[in-house]
C-alpha cells in the first residue's frame, strides 16, 4: 500500500492493530541486550512504547505521517518517551553496529526492498544485538485474518534466513497461531517468526 492508503488506515477511530504490543515481541524481547532499539514500519508505536517501558531508548520508523502523529500523541498521553521518525524504509539510514535490538512486526515489503533492508539490519545491529521479526507466511492466503493478499509480499523461513546471513538464529520457523491485534489481525494465522543474534 502507498502512504495515502496507510494514512487512511491510521485515521480510523479505533487503533487498527489494537493498543497492545505484538505477543511474539513480548515473548522474545527479554533476550534483547540493554541499549537502543529500532522498530521498523512501526505504525503508531504499540511495540515501541512497550519496549520503552522495559528500559530501552526506542526509535520508531514509519512512513505514514498520520501514524506518526497518532503515535506521538499516544506516547505523550501514556508518559512514554519514543523517538518517532517519519521515513520510508527505502531511504532510512539504519546506521552501523548501533542497535541492541531491531524489531519488525508485519512489515511486508516488496522482495527487493526487503532483501536490501535485511542486509542493512545485519550491518546495523551491534555485536550481540537481536533482530525480532514476525510476518505473514504464504500459507496465510488460506486464511482471511489479515495481511497482504499478494504472495510476493509474504515471507518464508528459508528466504529470511538467506536475507539475514550473518546472524545466528535463535529461532526461525513457520507456524500457525492465533493473532489477535485490533480489528485487522484477528484469528488463526500462518506466520513466520525469526529471532537472530549478531
Amino acid at each position: 500500500m502507498d502512504v495515502h492508503a496507510w494514512n487512511d488506515r491510521y485515521s480510523a477511530d479505533a487503533l487498527p492493530y489494537g493498543p497492545e504490543p505484538n505477543a511474539f515481541v513480548v515473548a522474545q524481547a527479554p533476550q534483547i541486550p540493554p541499549g537502543p532499539v529500532l522498530c521498523l514500519a512501526e505504525g503508531y508505536g504499540r511495540n515501541a512504547m512497550w519496549l520503552a517501558t522495559k528500559g530501552h531508548a526506542v526509535t520508531a520508523v514509519e512512513q505514514s505521517p498520520v501514524a506518526i502523529a497518532r503515535g506521538r500523541a499516544l506516547a505523550v498521553e501514556r508518559g512514554i518517551a519514543v523517538d518517532f521518525v517519519q521515513s520510508d524504509l527505502a531511504a532510512y539510514d539504519l546506521g552501523e553496529a548501533q542497535w541492541s535490538g531491531i524489531v519488525s512486526v508485519f512489515a511486508h515489503l516488496p522482495a527487493a526492498l526487503r532483501g536490501d533492508v535485511h542486509a542493512r539490519v545485519v550491518r546495523a545491529l551491534a555485536p550481540g544485538g537481536l533482530y525480532i521479526l514476525e510476518a505473514y507466511a504464504p500459507a496465510q492466503l488460506g486464511f482471511r485474518t489479515g495481511g497482504p493478499r499478494d504472495v510476493s509480499l509474504l515471507m518464508t523461513r528459508d528466504a529470511l534466513v538467506e536475507e539475514l546471513a550473518g546472524l545466528d538464529f535463535v529461532l526461525a520457523q513457520e507456524v500457525e497461531r492465533e493473532v489477535i491485534e485490533g480489528v485487522l489481525h484477528k484469528g488463526r494465522a500462518a506466520v513466520v517468526q525469526v529471532v537472530g543474534r549478531k
